[in-house]
């Protein structure tokens, strides 16, 4: 029997859940990372202190740096191809030394296997160069966060027609043609994304990535290819989805999708309506839910989730729940370089 606990089965009950309503969930996990010129050993012999990135200025889209990490991203491209898992491209992010590799979406399940094998692998061709790389939230307070954007929509039980498109008609003020199923998903999905945020951002470190404009979600709302908001409308037709900004490169993708889909889900059954589209800067709102600033912020909206006992069950959220309160303990008991800078004179 599988292990219930386990962040697989975690996510192979919603899968579940979704097919006995009448759907297969379809998505994307969008990964960050940041590469340095040291290896994982010299990285450690220094304390993670005054670590040399992979380059030395904002990277986004620049093709002479990009140029420059091929020598690690062209060998993780083909290493991925060749393992049967599909990818689409690789940038420079908006960090020094920031990269991004996306590959195709395709089932939740699978997609939670893609990652793991893509996560995985880059850090072995990393290890074989002599480099090292990390897909921590927030690595150092001078740079850029990493993301792991997840895009999810729900097609029909033979997974030829996505649900979340409308006959042709905006809905509900939308600025594409969307279905009430589509509505509905967001609704559950903002509804309860501040209790579910623990699957999104499972560490002390995971909190410091949320920052106004940082590209990091602050508030939970939704808006038209809004890159400020929690939530954000992707493409149209049999494309259009919904892209949730909050989890980090560090969130287990397993974990990460189940919650996701698990609110999708409740939103369809109490068909629960999102809040209306915000087309500014989400950054300076301060009459919506935030995402939890801190893990003991998100320990406690976890633990008083009816939805998350109810689609997860009370094993599943205790087990987890002790993770995060070891986490946090063990960050309370450590005296920083911080603390000594400030405090020792």
């Amino acid at each position: 029997a599988l292990v219930p606990i386990a962040p697989r089965s975690v996510l192979r009950r919603q899968i579940e859940r979704a097919a006995a309503a009448g759907f297969v969930a379809m998505g994307a996990t969008e990964l960050e990372f940041f590469v340095f010129q040291e290896s994982y050993d010299s990285a450690r012999e220094k304390h993670y202190h005054d670590l040399r990135t992979f380059g030395a200025y904002i990277e986004d889209y620049h093709l002479l740096q990009g140029g420059k990490v091929e020598g690690l991203l062209g060998p993780i491209r083909a290493h991925l191809h060749d393992s049967g898992i599909p990818v689409e491209f690789s940038k420079g992010e908006w960090g020094a030394g920031q990269e991004e590799i996306n590959i195709r979406y395709c089932d939740l399940l699978t997609m939670g296997d893609r990652t793991v094998v893509f996560k995985q692998m880059a850090k072995e061709i990393a290890i074989q160069q002599g480099l090292a790389l990390t897909f921590m939230a927030k690595w150092d307070e001078h740079h850029a966060g990493s993301s792991m954007h997840l895009h999810m929509s729900l097609w029909d039980a033979n997974g030829g027609h996505n649900m979340f498109a409308g006959d042709g008609a905006p809905a509900g003020g939308l600025p594409v043609a969307a279905s009430d199923t589509f509505r509905w998903v967001a609704g559950g999905m903002m509804a309860h994304a501040r209790e579910l945020t623990l699957f999104f951002a499972p560490t002390v470190n995971s909190y410091k990535r949320f920052r106004a404009e940082s590209f990091a979600p602050t508030a939970i709302t939704w808006g038209y290819d809004n890159r400020t908001t929690g939530f954000r409308i992707v493409g149209h037709g049999d494309g259009l989805r919904l892209e949730c900004r909050i989890p980090g490169a560090d969130a287990n993708p397993y974990l990460a999708q189940a919650a996701l889909l698990a609110a999708a889900l409740d939103g369809i059954e109490r068909r629960i309506e999102p809040p209306p589209l915000f087309g500014g800067n989400a950054y300076v709102l301060s009459d919506v839910p935030r995402v939890p600033r801190s893990l003991p912020e998100a320990i406690a909206a976890f633990e008083g989730s009816d939805l998350a006992r109810t689609a997860f069950g009370e094993d599943v959220v205790e087990h987890y729940l002790h993770f995060a309160r070891t986490e946090q303990r063990k960050a309370d008991e450590v005296v920083t370089c911080w603390e000594r800078a400030r405090y020792f004179e």
